[in-house]
């Protein structure tokens, strides 16, 4: 079975939204829920599966993928294109962009993706696997 749920604290959950409205039904998911006090994506067509939550952060601080804690997040992808139409999307927000749409051989045949930096600092990815697992 899959993952339930994930949430995620953000320092700005007006920013947050505003971002995660555009991204998110690039990488299949729509709007679950939302409210002045959290907002929620839930899986186009892979239902059931991980629905992902996101949470104004109660404690100050920022955010580090470097320290104990969520390293990344990876959103499976129908096709390469799902990857490349995801990276130029968050490349003209503005987002950092780790690697570039490629193959990762090292992970096994097949497997394309790209990773960039949220808003927040959260490390995401597209990736398709380009086989069945």
């Amino acid at each position: 079975m899959p993952i339930g749920h994930i949430g995620l604290n953000v320092a700005d959950l007006d920013a947050a939204k505003a971002y995660y409205d555009q991204v998110m039904p690039l990488l299949g998911y729509e709007e679950f829920f939302s409210t002045a006090e959290e907002f929620s994506f839930r899986p186009v067509d892979a239902k059931p599966g991980t629905f992902l939550f996101f949470y104004l952060t109660q404690e100050p601080g920022d955010y580090s993928r470097h320290r104990v804690g969520l390293q990344h997040l990876a959103f499976i992808v129908p096709s390469q294109a799902a990857v490349d139409a995801a990276h130029d999307h968050v490349a003209q927000l503005g987002n950092e962009v780790l690697f570039a749409p490629q193959e990762f051989p090292q992970y096994h045949p097949g497997y394309y993706a790209t990773f960039w930096i949220d808003p927040f600092g959260h490390m995401l990815e597209a990736v398709h696997h380009g086989m069945d697992l």
